[in-house]
This record gives structure tokens, sequence and C-alpha cells, in this order.
């Protein structure tokens, strides 16, 4: 408006603007005069074409980050703190085949799944040592603690057993060892309504040594049991055994194997020898994985045995510093049991394990 007062007494007075003329006048002047004093800021930007920085490209690749430009009159503390969330959007940049990669998430491969294999049996007869043998093939992945779904936990059903499980590629096998199982009325129906394609493993042992070693594994967790005598007879002097006890009840094989061959073939049970699991591991694992349809690449360069514990270990890994060995459980000196109970228990369990024998088609040799 200065600019238009001082014009005009500039201009003769036949000259005078008046009225509307004086307005528009003095809005083009002042736009000059404007123009003039604060010339970095004459320019505005098009409705709806924002400056490079603040645009976003099509498709996938869309920008997560504003430009400090974007942002009028910001604060110095407002472009540190928007700074600071720049750098955590970073995690999100695009992996690889432009794949979001989400902050503070490890990327697991392969999907839970229900298990191909499970070994079902028997206690003390050598489940553990398979587990862990097996389990160091490449294409082998195991739940690492006994599920006791199939016998305690059939309630919570299926999809809770596969969370159990640990994730596994399309070409590796799932496996997990519950011994249980194998001598559980329900497990066989169990399992093959969940798959008959499943294979089962049973760790067979003498079921005379087997009872001993339970035994002793009890007496280590309950001093004041009874002694070993006084459980598996009801009358030692008539040679009656206590087939209730179930540290006797386990060794009956041929009885248990009856119940699972109504629902499962005897080609789809692969039965390892707990006796030549310790004097020939390579031997009973390269059986092991044919039987699962593995490339034998578990092999006696594996093993070594240690004379300590009298069980073989496994040799260390080049990444550990020591030698795999089972637990202190594994191995343990068995209590000495009378030799009069140890022949009468092996007169008990002889009819029960020829007909095993004649089950299976192998004769275990315990005698």
């Amino acid at each position: 408006m200065a600019c238009v007062l001082l014009f005009s007494r500039l201009l003769p007075s036949s000259h005078r603007l008046r009225g509307t003329s004086v307005c528009l006048l003095s809005l083009f002047l002042s736009y000059l005069c404007y123009c003039a004093l604060f010339p970095d800021s004459a320019v505005v930007q098009k409705s709806g074409n924002p400056p490079p920085s603040c645009q976003r490209a099509d498709g996938a690749k869309r920008r997560l980050q504003k430009s400090l430009s974007c942002l009028p009159d910001a604060s110095f503390a407002d472009a540190s703190q928007l700074k600071t969330d720049q750098r955590r959007a970073s995690t999100l940049h695009m992996a690889g085949n432009n794949t979001p990669v989400p902050p503070m998430i490890n990327l697991k491969f392969g999907n839970k799944k229900l298990p191909n294999a499970i070994i079902v049996g028997v206690k003390k007869g050598g489940t553990r040592a398979v587990l862990e043998f097996i389990r160091i093939h490449p294409d082998v992945r195991a739940a690492g603690t006994e599920t006791h779904f199939f016998d305690r936990n059939y309630d919570r059903g299926l999809e809770w057993y596969r969370g159990l499980m640990p994730r596994t590629l399309e070409s590796q096998i799932t496996m997990e060892k519950t011994p249980s199982y194998f001598v559980t009325k329900e497990t066989p129906r169990r399992i093959s309504a969940m798959s008959q394609d499943t294979k089962l493993i049973v760790v067979v042992r003498d079921p005379v040594t087997r009872a001993i070693s339970d035994y002793t594994q009890t007496l280590s967790k309950t001093p004041d049991l009874p002694s070993f005598q006084e459980l598996a007879f009801r009358n030692q002097s008539l040679g009656l055994v206590d087939m209730s006890w179930n540290a006797i009840r386990i060794g009956l094989y041929a009885l248990h194997l009856e119940n699972w061959l109504r629902y499962f073939p005897l080609a789809q049970i692969h039965f390892v020898s707990g006796e030549r699991l310790i004097t020939d591991p390579a031997g009973e694992l390269a059986r092991v994985q044919d039987f699962l349809g593995l490339k034998r690449i578990v092999t006696d360069k594996h093993f070594y045995f240690n004379r300590t514990k009298g069980f073989p270990c496994l040799k260390k890994p080049e990444s550990s510093g020591s030698p795999r060995c089972l637990g202190k459980s594994k191995g343990r000196t068995h209590v000495q049991i009378d030799r009069d109970a140890i022949e009468q228990l092996r007169d008990f369990y002889r009819p029960y394990n020829v007909k095993f024998y004649e089950m299976v088609g192998h004769d275990f040799k315990w005698e």
C-alpha cells in the first residue's frame, strides 16, 4: 500500500487513480515488492506434485523414509528425532529379492511337521543313544525331550503335538522318542490314526538286564526302595514272577508287539539291538538309516568307545571342544542281583523271547 501511495503522488492530478483501479494496482505492486524482498520463497509448488524426495514410487518399492525437506519449519530436535526414526526404519529395507525383513525377527526356515518316525521303546533299552546318534544326520531333526503325547497328552490335540516338533525342510525327517509308547495299549491305534505311514523304531534289550537297569535307575531316585527280589517275585522259592511290576512287564516284548501288529505291518517296525548298539554302534545306525531311507552318513568314524562309561560316545565335532557322551544316568553300574534270581528270570522270559524272535524273524540270543 505504501508503494501505491508513493506512485500516486508522482502522477499528475489529472491522472490520479480512483476506486477499483487503486485496489488492483495496490495488489499488483504489493506482489512485486514481496518478490523483491523474498526471492527464495516466491515459487510455490504446484498442488499434487511434491518434490522428488517426497514422492512414492509405483509397485512394491515404496520409500519408508521422509526427507527433512518435506517437513516445514522442522526444528533441530525434530530433525534429530527423524534421523533416529530413519535408522529404526532401515531394518525394514528390502533384503534379497525385495523381500521385506521385519525388525527384531530371526528368520526361521522350514515348517513344523508331525513326525515321520517315532522311537516308541523300550525304556532302558538304549532309546536315548539311538536318538542322539541318528540326529547327527543332516536329514534328521528330532524333538529333544520325550513328548508323551500318545500316552499322557493325547487330549491336547495334534496341533499341540506338532508345536513340539522342530522345524524341518521338505527333505528332512521329523522324529521324536517316548519309550513308554511301546507298552501303552492305546498308543498304536492313536499313532495309526495320525498316519498309517509312520515308521516305528523299537530298541530292545535282554529283558533281564533291562529290568535290572530299570530298577537301578529307580533306586537312584528312591533310596528306600524294596530289594529287587522283593519286587520281581511274588514267591521266589516257587519261582513265581510278579508280572504286574512294570520293570518285569516291559520285557514281555511279544505281548506288546501283538498289539502293534493290529495297526502296523511288521515291515514298518524296525528293531534295534541294545547289545549291538554298544559293541557296534555304526552297524546298528547303518540299519536305522536304511530303514528310514537315508543315505549312510553316520558311520564308524563318528564313534569311539568310552571305557569309563562302558558305552560308545560321539567323537567331538570340529566346532566343539569335547566329545559328546550320554548323561550320567546312562551306562551307570547296575546293582548286584543274586545269581539264582537272575536264572529264575531267564527261565521266566525264555518262552516270551522265543515267541518274539519268531515274530520279528531274528534271534537276539538273550541267554
